[in-house]
């Protein structure tokens, strides 16, 4: 079983993270690192049972709440489980968990984990751009993930995650 935990405390309230939360996935998306990573669609109306993604990751919205949004993996295979994103009083949290079978149990933490864990915290200094206007320590891939990057041919308008909020 994979639980995988990203979370960061903002000046904000739950109402302020909400309303950011809620451009995920939309063509107004303020949380999303879309220069750096295929972007994050849903594809349509924010309900339980629309079909959702990015790149070769898929699954379906389970659960939509104002303070959290939940996902069921559908591809790749092997990996059955969620992720969601929920907000509270100043903290954005975002939890994969799911079990791993078949060709999953390698992949995840050679290929998936890396890049999942650069982009959420990529993300989280989104959040932070948009709600203080700076990101204080902004994220940097490492020599690995930007090597799978490189393997995987992930395109990049820039070569580094964190040029664009130093600004």
């Amino acid at each position: 079983m994979v639980r995988n935990v990203h979370t960061r405390r903002f000046p904000a309230s739950q109402a302020e993270l909400a309303e950011l939360l809620d451009t995920l996935g939309t063509p107004g998306d303020r949380l999303w690192p879309v220069a750096d990573w295929p972007p994050s669609r849903l594809d349509g109306p924010r309900v339980p049972g629309t079909p959702a993604g990015h790149g070769p990751v898929r699954y379906v919205l389970e659960e939509v709440a104002p303070d959290r949004l939940r996902f069921r993996f559908t591809a790749p295979a092997g990996v059955h489980g969620y992720h969601e994103f929920s907000v509270g009083d100043g903290t954005l949290t975002h939890v994969l968990a799911a079990s791993l079978h078949g060709w999953a149990r390698l992949t995840w933490p050679l290929f998936f984990r890396p890049l999942h864990d650069a982009l959420l915290e990529q993300l989280l200094d989104r959040a932070e751009l948009a709600l203080t206007g700076r990101a204080g320590r902004p994220a940097r891939w490492s020599p690995y993930v930007r090597f799978l990057r490189a393997l995987g041919k992930i395109r990049s308008r820039r070569t580094r995650p964190d040029a664009k909020l130093r600004a």
